[in-house]
């Protein structure tokens, strides 16, 4: 177990060390330059070039930037070109509003998905299962951002609520109760739109997977010879079924960066899916090549954690390493 914890370490030090150098070049070797911010302003001089690209060590060859860049972010010092603020400042402020999003969203996608899924397997054909195959069809061909304002639009005109933004404005002064009542409001609506689609995709896919594994010769041979329907569908079926989306529940991660764009840019959620679209339109590339940076570490991350989970649902699969012949 312990070799198996250090090579895969190992692995993923090296890929996310090549991961940095292929993206750090791609963005530092895209057409434009970051200190042209303003070229059409007629105060904007060339000493003021001058003078930005060596403040952002733009002046230097690409190697010597991407040592510099690295040495900044993992000592803090890291500067944006849009505001001059430390980096991991900005995007730790808008991780803590991105937390509780991703949590929520994830726990509604995961926890409403496998029932639905499970439950429509074993019901093939019947009501519940045509219902939940239409309705999982209609949310997924619908655009989140339709469905968004469609929702905003009804909550407002019928309970006459706020739903736009982290709390609602003007009632900062308000006593803790209602501040942390008022939060927990303003997440309810992001966080069951961000879960729609997800539970919608992945329980067609727990649908899938059981109707599969329960056709095995295996699991008609243990009702054949009476076991418990139950005990046969949760606890040998579904541990065969659940395989897939181990590697699928290790690839979650990334998503809290990239994964709600659209729902925080709806509902003026500072998280960090706008922190990254508002970087890439400033070309503030400190930024960018951050969460980037962190997006690698998530992956990598989520992939270990999915090996981890693979020994623990399936025993057959073995961390150890094989034994030579």
């Amino acid at each position: 177990m312990l070799s198996f914890l250090s090579r895969n370490l190992v692995e993923k030090l090296i890929t996310l060390f090549f991961i940095s150098v292929i993206s750090f070049s791609v963005v530092m070797l895209a057409p434009g330059d970051p200190s042209e911010i303003d070229p059409m302003n007629p105060k904007f001089t060339k000493e003021d070039i001058q003078r930005i690209r060596k403040a952002f060590d733009l002046d230097r060859p690409l190697h010597v930037q991407y040592y510099l860049f690295y040495r900044k972010l993992l000592t803090n010092k890291l500067l944006s070109y849009k505001d001059n603020q430390p980096v991991l400042k900005k995007i730790m402020e808008r991780f803590w509003n991105s937390l509780p999003l991703f949590l929520v969203g994830t726990l509604l996608t995961w926890c409403l998905a496998f029932p639905l899924g499970i439950q429509a397997a074993l019901r093939r054909q019947s009501f519940f299962d045509r219902s939940t195959t239409f309705f999982s069809y209609l949310f997924i061909s619908l655009p989140s951002f339709f469905l968004a304002y469609m929702l905003i639009i009804f909550i407002v005109k019928v309970f006459h609520v706020p739903v736009i933004g982290l709390q609602t404005f003007g009632r900062e002064s308000s006593t803790w109760w209602y501040l942390a009542n008022d939060r927990i409001w303003h997440l309810v609506l992001p966080s069951v739109l961000s879960a729609i689609g997800g539970i919608a995709i992945l329980s067609r896919y727990v649908r899938s997977q059981m109707l599969e594994v329960i056709e095995q010769d295996y699991v008609r041979t243990a009702l054949a010879k009476g076991l418990p329907p139950d005990t046969v569908y949760y606890k040998h079926a579904l541990r065969n079924a659940l395989l897939p989306f181990v590697t699928m529940f290790g690839l979650t991660l990334p998503g809290l960066i990239g994964g709600s764009v659209i729902i925080e840019s709806i509902f003026s959620w500072p998280g960090m899916g706008r922190l990254g679209y508002d970087a890439i339109l400033a070309r503030d590339y400190p930024v960018i090549l951050s969460l980037n940076f962190i997006a690698a570490c998530l992956v990598l991350a989520g992939t270990f954690l999915s090996d981890i989970l693979y020994m623990v649902v399936d025993p057959r699969i073995s961390l150890m390493s094989e034994p030579k012949s």
